[in-house]
């Protein structure tokens, strides 16, 4: 589920913000401009009130397993050929942020291609792929009759959702959810730190660390209000870009994708 707001009062309110700082301060001199400006700081830990989600659903048909099993095989090896096999001949859609990117005059494999930037040898896109292989959840893609989509977003109520933006001062990109109930929450950032409590399916306010002490670990805030740690995999962002299925003579193949990808 993607949480769409209203543009034009948030538009009135910054240019507000805009006149107010201008008419408060005075401009910059030319070595001040010089200077980086430094991200504003998060909003401060504090408790909130959780929202509870209904996990992505697993999708067992044999000939979704057998075609990621493909897929897995064709990543690790950077097979372009293998690949070119799993994505439909006709139709792939590529949804970006202005609607449709993919080229209709290429192939599936071409826009799959740019949309991951495979071509790309420091680019991130074979990774990805072999990503999408081991994720097991998918769901139908409302605007592609037929089509499939993975990883699958979790169930929830987004009104409830938007009130706990609003009420912690966040936006979606500082929340996660558990991949599992029960994930355990230690005081420090290792695997044998003190177990301070376990995470309910709901969703939980993730706040990084400049310096993290491990990259193994994730510093959270649970509803209380405390700061914890947990294992870097257990916790999944929300409105992940997807790998999309669709048949074609039958079976299951690629036929698109949503997101930036890895080709900007």
């Amino acid at each position: 589920m993607h949480l769409f707001r209203p543009v034009c009062l948030a538009t009135a309110i910054l240019m507000l913000g805009t006149a107010g700082a201008v008419a408060q301060n005075p401009p910059r001199t030319p070595q001040q401009q010089q200077q980086p400006q430094q991200p504003p700081p998060p909003a401060p830990a504090k408790p909130y009130k959780p929202v509870a989600f209904t996990p992505p659903q697993e999708m067992n048909d044999p000939g979704f397993v057998a075609l990621r099993k493909q897929l897995a095989d064709a990543a690790q090896k950077k097979d372009r050929a293998a690949l070119a096999a799993l994505v439909v001949s006709k139709g792939f859609f590529w949804e970006g942020e202005k609607g449709d990117r993919a080229d209709k005059k290429k192939s599936g494999i071409d826009n799959l291609s740019a949309a991951l930037g495979l071509a790309n040898k420091d680019g991130a896109g074979w990774d990805m792929l072999a990503g999408y292989a081991e994720d097991p959840t998918a769901a139908p893609a409302g605007a592609h009759k037929g089509a499939i989509c993975a990883p699958a977003d979790p169930q929830f109520d987004g009104a409830a959702f938007d009130a706990l933006l609003k009420a912690t001062q966040t936006d979606i990109g500082d929340w996660g959810y558990p991949v599992s109930p029960n994930i355990e929450v230690h005081a420090t950032a290792a695997a044998n730190g003190a177990v301070t409590g376990k995470l309910a399916l709901a969703f939980v306010r993730v706040m990084p660390e400049q310096n993290p002490a491990s990259t193994a670990f994730l510093r959270i805030v649970t509803p209380d209000g405390k700061t914890g740690y947990v294992s870097t995999d257990s916790i999944a962002p929300i409105g992940n870009d997807q790998l999309c299925y669709m048949k074609e003579g039958g079976a299951w193949k690629i036929g698109g994708y949503i997101g930036a990808g890895d080709g900007q």
